[in-house]
């Protein structure tokens, strides 16, 4: 009875870890565009979650895995913050899928968002073959901004 019970709450455990540890991947490269910017800054390396790669802090930061996979509690709002956002820039992410086809996910980023960073990412993005994003609005902390412009975007709003 109980080596049965064991090998039940195995299976149940590799039912549900399983497909959470393959949705956990995340970007394999990004490209951030924008003003100010002479050519797009482009990161690599391992975009996984906790990863402490550069891509991975500013997508953890920009909200990118709150958007692209449904989390609860959900941070992602459906409307607009008020408020002047100031510039736009875009975050294209590639996401590595099944075989080998990559997705193409993109994040508008609004580092100088009067009350704090924002993100906007739209829903409905396919990735991973079936997948859609969530998407939506995201308040980022004042962390984003300095993590993009230690990659290079300008410390200072072109708009003022």
């Amino acid at each position: 009875m109980r080596r049965s019970l064991i090998a039940s709450l195995a299976v149940v455990l590799t039912a549900v870890l399983v497909p959470a540890l393959a949705l956990a991947k995340g970007a394999s490269e990004a490209t951030i565009a924008g003003p100010g910017l002479a050519s797009p800054i482009r990161l690599g390396g391992s975009g996984e979650p906790g990863s402490g790669s550069q891509l991975a802090r500013i997508a953890e930061s920009a909200g990118f895995f709150q958007a692209v996979f449904r989390q609860q509690p959900d941070p992602m709002r459906s409307h607009r913050p008020r408020g002047s956002l100031g510039p736009r820039y875009r975050i294209t992410y590639v996401m590595p899928g099944p075989n080998g086809r990559a997705a193409r996910i993109r994040q508008d980023v609004y580092p100088f968002a009067k009350r704090a960073p924002v993100t906007y990412t739209a829903p409905g993005q396919r990735f991973f073959v079936t997948e859609r994003t969530r998407g939506g609005w995201f308040v980022a902390s004042t962390t984003l901004r300095k993590l993009l412009v230690a990659v290079g975007v300008p410390a200072r709003s072109s708009a003022g």
